[in-house]
C-alpha cells in the first residue's frame, strides 16, 4: 500500500469516530464574520465555545469593510465583529442587524520591523522619519485604508508624525491587516504598522519587533459586534460567550482593551 493510499484510509477512519452529533452541528454551524485582528484571539474563544457547549461556529477573517459589504450584498453571516463601530452603526441604519449591538474591544497599532531590519520600532516613529528622510524605506506595509480600520488609523498616525507624504510611495498595501502583517514580516519591506493582537501571537512575535503607537496618534478603534437579521440559537449562544469571562480573559491575553463587563 502506498503511503498516499495509507493516509486517505487514516483520515477515512478517523472520520467515522466524528460523533454525529457533533458531525451534524458542525455542518450547520453559523458564520461569523470577523475582522482580521481577532485571528488568533477568536479562534481560541470559538474552540473552548465548543469544548464547553458542543457546538461550533465556522470563524471568515477580513477586512471589516469588505465583510460590512457583503453584508449588504446578502452574505450568509449571523454574527459581524467588526473592527471598527462606525461599520456596525451603518448596517443598523439600514436594517440589516438585529439592534446596535455590543462594544467587545479597543484595538492598538504597533510599528513593527522583521528581525534584521534596518529600523528600529519606536512609539512615536522617530526612527521611521529618519530612514524616510535618509531615502531608506522602499517598502512599508499597512491595511489598505480604504476599507480596512487597522488601515485607516496607521494612515492618521502617519499623518499626525508628518510622514504621510514622505511613505506613500512606498507603502504595500494588505487586503487586510493579517495580510499587512505578512508583508511587514517578509523581510522584503523595512517594517509595517499592524494590529497589537497580531504581533502578539507567537507566530509573528518570534519574526519582528515591534512598539505600541500612542493612541494620541489616531482614533480609537473601537471594536463592535453584532447579530445580524435571522441569526439563530447558535450565534446567539456564540455572541453571549463572547462576552463571559473566560472569553474576556482570552481577548486581554491578546493585547485588546475591554470595556466594562
Amino acid at each position: 500500500m502506498t503511503p498516499t493510499r495509507r493516509r486517505l484510509l487514516l483520515a477515512a477512519a478517523l472520520a467515522c469516530l466524528v460523533p454525529p452529533r457533533l458531525a451534524a452541528a458542525q455542518q450547520t454551524a453559523p458564520v461569523v464574520a470577523a475582522a482580521s485582528d481577532l485571528q488568533f484571539a477568536l479562534t481560541e474563544i470559538a474552540a473552548a465555545f465548543t469544548r464547553d457547549t458542543g457546538q461550533s461556529v465556522r470563524l471568515s477573517f477580513g477586512s471589516t469593510g469588505n465583510f460590512a459589504r457583503q453584508i449588504r450584498a446578502g452574505a450568509p453571516f449571523e454574527l459581524f465583529l467588526a473592527a471598527d463601530e462606525s461599520f456596525v452603526a451603518d448596517l443598523d441604519t439600514e436594517g440589516l442587524t438585529e439592534d446596535a449591538g455590543d462594544l467587545y474591544a479597543l484595538g492598538r497599532i504597533v510599528l513593527i520591523a522583521p528581525k534584521g531590519s534596518a529600523l528600529t520600532p519606536d512609539p512615536r516613529m522617530d526612527d521611521l522619519a529618519r530612514m524616510l528622510a535618509e531615502g531608506r524605506i522602499t517598502r512599508f506595509a499597512i491595511a489598505n485604508p480604504d476599507h480596512a480600520p487597522y488601515g485607516l488609523r496607521a494612515r492618521e498616525a502617519l499623518m499626525a508624525r508628518g510622514l504621510w507624504d514622505d511613505i506613500r510611495p512606498a507603502l504595500v498595501l494588505g487586503e487586510n491587516v493579517s495580510q499587512a502583517a505578512q508583508f511587514a514580516l517578509s523581510g522584503d519591506a523595512a517594517g509595517g504598522i499592524i494590529a497589537l493582537s497580531l504581533a502578539l501571537a507567537p507566530e509573528l512575535a518570534e519574526r519582528g519587533e515591534f512598539a505600541l503607537i500612542p493612541q494620541d496618534l489616531h482614533a480609537p478603534l473601537r471594536q463592535r459586534m453584532v447579530l445580524l437579521k435571522d441569526a439563530g440559537e447558535v450565534a446567539r449562544a456564540f455572541h453571549a460567550y463572547l462576552q463571559g469571562a473566560e472569553a474576556r480573559t482570552v481577548m486581554t491575553r491578546h493585547g485588546f482593551e475591554l470595556p466594562e463587563g
